[in-house]
Formats: C-alpha cells, structure tokens, sequence
C-alpha cells in the first residue's frame, strides 16, 4: 500500500473539531506552568505524556480543567491562540473553527472585553503572517451547568468577536442532558450562529437525536454512537448534517474500544457527510496529520480519496462560498500536481 503520509503532510486542509486549551503543545502548556507555580501540571514537557494518558473520559475532563487553569491573563491566551495557528500552519491547515470554551477564562478573573481582543488579535496575525483563517467557536462546559450557558449565550451575543460563526456544548454528556440547554442555543441561533454541539460520543443515539431536535445541531461534534441508530444515520445522511470525527481521541477516552472497532467505516457507508478532526491533538498524541493518516487506513484510501475526505471538512464548514471555493480548488490542484509527479 502506498505511504499517504508525505502527501498528507502537503495536502491543504479544513479542520472544524479543535479545542483552544487542548491544542497547547507540551512546549506551550509547560511554559504556562512555569508561569503559573501553583499548578499541578508538569513543568517540563516530556513528562506531560504521562501526565496526559487518560483512564476514561472522566479523568480526561480532569486533565483538560488542570490546562484551563493555566489560562490566567490576556497574554496567555493571545500567546495559546497565535502558536496554536502556527502548529496549523506547519500542517498546512488552510481553515480551522476553533472551539472556544470564554466562561472558562472569565470566571478566572480575565476581563471579557480583554479576552475577546486577545483572540482577535492572534486570528489577524495568524492571517497575515501564517495564512492560516481562523473562526471560533463558542462553547457552554456542560459540567458547569445553566449559568454557563447564560453567559457563555451572552458572551457570544453581546461581544461578538468577528471571528465567532458558532455555538457549541462540550464537556460531560452523561448527566448532562442536552435539551435543557435549548434556551441559550436559540438565543445564539437567533443572532445569526450556527449551532454544533458535541454529542453521542459516551452516550447514545438519544444524546444526537436531543442534539438535532431540541438545540438544532448542524453539524454534531463526535457523533460515534450514531451508528447504533439505523434510522438516525439515514436522518444524517438525508440532510448533510456532518459527523466531526476525531478517531484517535474516541480511543483516548475510552469512547471507542479499540481503532479496530471505530464506527467511522459504518458512519461512511450509511453515506453521512464525516470531517477528520483533531479534539485536542497534544493531549491524545496526534495531530491533524495523523488522523488523516489514520482514517486512510479504517477507510481504504488512495490520494484521491483522503483529498474528497479533506474537501468534506470544507463543505461542511460556516466559510463564505467564495472560501471555500478557494481551498477546495487548492485541494483539487495540489492532488493532480502530486499524482502528476508520481506517474
């Protein structure tokens, strides 16, 4: 079989699943730390891989809340928010929606309206200087419960960055239920934001149905137990409501069993739209690289297959028409140019 790594590596790409803390790479997270001595996280970098190997979703909800905690100022997130778009752009990810969890940062003490311009100002650098466009995400902590999502709804509504396309919920699914969260994602709604919450990744169907039916969902972030539910797979498939896949991170927290036994395959064949993601790359020991690399694999493809798979993320993303025209014709150009030189 062919190695698809090198033109993965080359292969320009979307990414819409990413998390803003759980991008920090071990060099980012352990100079936060030092920063911040008071924190039970790692100072030096190689011991954050033992530090980051997750014995269930619980702990790894543990984990991820210790690297919040290392978000304190203005500068930390504006620096978290610019390397994060550097790491993109050595992946030559064109376009990503980052998820952003706000409450997080501002029940820390960071100032609102100071939060808002760190973000801003790291998504034009990124812009100009790396060429990667970032949108975001916001995002109510489930496990935080309604004041959360109140103001994180007000937030996303009343200091609209012009970045934000988007308005999500992450965190804990299990005594979480999705419903009660409907008031604040039809406030977003109604301010214009798309709506992508997580669901179905610890719980069952019943979580993605809450997710479509009660918060309006778009697209769904994991979505993995989809598969148990013959007639909401065909749902999915009938109104292009992509699946945000992110195979290695289903593993890491004990979502999915084995990569063997992963869903994506299934998710496929029932003809439902999926995009490749990331979650949160250092944490799970991945990039976005890899996880092309690894959906290859689960889904048998050749160069042209994983290029149709990396133009599903740009389909299924809030980009303007005109961008995504552009990415998808890069995608388009960069293919033939590669098998050109392999023949």
């Amino acid at each position: 079989m062919t190695d698809l790594h090198p033109f993965i590596a080359g292969l320009p790409k979307a990414e819409l699943h990413v998390h803003h803390v759980g991008s920090a790479s071990p060099r980012i997270v352990a100079e936060l730390a030092a920063r911040h001595p008071d924190s039970k996280v790692p100072t030096d970098p190689e011991a954050l891989a033992d530090y980051f190997t997750f014995t269930d979703f619980a702990h790894f909800v543990d984990v991820y809340l210790s690297v919040v905690d290392l978000i304190r100022t203005p500068e930390d997130v504006r620096l978290l928010t610019f390397e994060i778009a550097r790491d993109m752009a050595r992946q030559n990810i064109r376009y990503a929606e980052l998820t952003l969890t706000p409450f997080s940062s501002t029940r820390r003490g960071i100032n609102e309206v100071a939060f808002m311009e760190a973000i801003e100002d790291a998504r034009k650098a990124a812009e100009a200087e790396l060429g990667t466009v970032l949108r975001w995400c916001f995002d109510i902590p489930g496990e935080a419960g309604l004041e959360a999502a109140a103001e994180t709804a007000r937030l996303a509504v009343d200091l609209r960055p012009d970045g934000l396309v988007s308005f999500g919920l992450g965190g804990p699914e299990i005594g979480v239920p999705r419903p009660q969260f409907k008031p604040y994602f039809d406030r977003a709604i109604a301010a214009g934001l798309h709506s992508v919450p997580h669901a179905g990744e610890t719980t069952g169907p019943e979580t993605v149905w809450d997710a479509l039916t009660d918060l309006r969902a778009e697209r769904i972030g994991h979505g993995t137990s989809s598969v148990q539910d013959a007639r909401l797979l065909a749902h999915l498939a009938e109104h292009r409501i992509a699946l945000e896949v992110c195979p290695t991170s289903n593993i890491a927290t004990r979502a999915v069993a084995t990569m063997d036994e992963h869903p994506l395959r299934q998710m496929v064949e029932a003809g439902v739209l999926v995009t490749i993601n990331s979650d949160d790359p250092p944490m799970f020991g991945t990039d976005l690289n890899s996880e092309y690399g690894v959906a290859a694999h689960l889904l048998d493809l050749d160069e042209r297959g994983v290029a149709d798979l990396a133009k599903n993320a740009v389909q299924a993303s809030f980009l303007d028409e005109a961008g995504k025209a552009r990415i998808a014709g890069e995608i388009d150009t960069y293919t033939t140019d590669w098998l050109a030189r392999r023949s």
